[in-house]
């Protein structure tokens, strides 16, 4: 169960990096531009996986290994 939440906070930080670089700069990848439905909510949806990312890292952290 550790490395499952370790596994999605990674996809979770990549994403929401990749969200940030492809806002601030020329860059496209990422899925977050991806989703019509976050037009326009692109960098508050990026923050949001960045902040899910470490709360997936606290969980996997204070989980027991296995």
């Amino acid at each position: 169960m550790k490395q499952l939440l370790e596994l999605l906070g990674f996809f979770a930080l990549v994403q929401g990096v990749a969200g940030l670089v492809h806002e601030f700069t020329d860059l496209h990848w990422g899925l977050v531009q991806r989703f019509d439905v976050l037009d326009g909510y692109e960098v508050y949806a990026s923050v949001a996986l960045l902040v899910l990312a470490f709360a997936l890292f606290a969980a996997a952290e204070s989980r027991k290994p296995g």
